[in-house]
């Protein structure tokens, strides 16, 4: 019997590095997806009011992080098929760990229980593409930044890294799922 994790394929990377367009390209393809975290509670804490945003209260923003990205397993637990996430929960681990914020225990152990396939797709900087918006404030820098704090931190939970190519989303899509053995 496979392991639900081994049906998990997580997308991670730097802001404004293709990711979200990937999923969304993996999605009208037919697959299960799930939607990024920071991107939906910066709506949803902008939309209310709320403080847990990045700029205002990132170990707050972390904890939502870890919730929503937690829940997102939790669902794709009830489909079929392989599902393909729009980052991770160890991704909250790099989060703090880039904004110099102390990991709780509770992250570490989230991290290592809610297991993914083994092999995660990251997406490397790539400048030609990286723009700002309402929810993406990072500058280029940090987005490198951010980068090679995922890339640690997937490493050091015993993750294989495949890197993504830099090329068109048809392309990307295709080297996805030869890679995840679904093409």
């Amino acid at each position: 019997m496979q392991n639900d994790s081994d049906r998990f394929f997580v997308l991670t990377g730097g802001p404004g590095s293709g990711k979200t367009t990937l999923i969304t390209a993996l999605q009208q393809a037919g697959f299960a997806t799930s939607v990024e975290a920071g991107r939906g509670i910066i709506r949803d804490q902008s939309a209310i009011g709320g403080t847990a945003l990045p700029w205002n209260d990132r170990p707050l923003f972390a904890e939502l992080m870890l919730s929503w990205e937690m829940g997102s397993y939790q669902t794709a637990i009830e489909q079929t098929g392989p599902v393909f996430f729009d980052r991770g929960v160890p991704d909250t681990l790099g989060y703090l760990k880039l904004s110099g914020l102390p990991v709780a225990a509770h992250i570490r152990t989230a991290a290592m229980r809610f297991r993914y396939n083994p092999r995660v797709f990251i997406a490397p900087p790539w400048p030609d593409i990286f723009t700002q918006d309402e929810e993406r404030k990072q500058t280029s820098d940090e987005a490198e930044r951010t980068y090679h704090a995922l890339a640690a931190v997937y490493t050091e939970l015993g993750y294989e890294l495949v890197p993504l190519p830099l090329s068109p989303v048809e392309a990307r899509v295709g080297f996805v799922l030869a890679e995840a053995g679904l093409k």
